[in-house]
């Protein structure tokens, strides 16, 4: 067993749970978040307040589950990501599990 974690930003929320149900993966939890990227963007440099720090709306899902279930999400991850139109992909990683209960 090992914890995939999956972020995303809210507009793909609904997709993301798609590619785990399509995945298999039922059993999953999900959380908001606020993604910031580093750099100085155009949109930063021309704040009244450039010292603010701008976020977007993000979504990070979880899940303890099996390998072949996890080769088959990054699967779909990677055509997911490969039509969309942003740079802001669907990100996932895996940890490995050394102890549970």
């Amino acid at each position: 067993m090992k914890l995939v974690i999956v972020t995303s930003v809210e507009e793909f929320q609904k997709d993301v749970l798609k590619l785990f149900k399509n995945a298999d993966i039922y059993n999953l939890s999900s959380s908001d978040i606020d993604g910031y990227k580093n750099g100085s963007s155009i949109l930063m440099t021309s704040s009244w307040f450039p010292g603010e720090q701008f976020s977007n709306e993000s979504r990070l899902f979880f899940s303890f589950t099996e390998d072949e279930k996890i080769d088959a999400l990054f699967s779909l991850i990677k055509e997911f990501n490969s039509s969309i139109e942003t740079n802001n992909a669907v990100r996932a990683v895996v940890v490995p599990i050394e102890r549970q209960i």
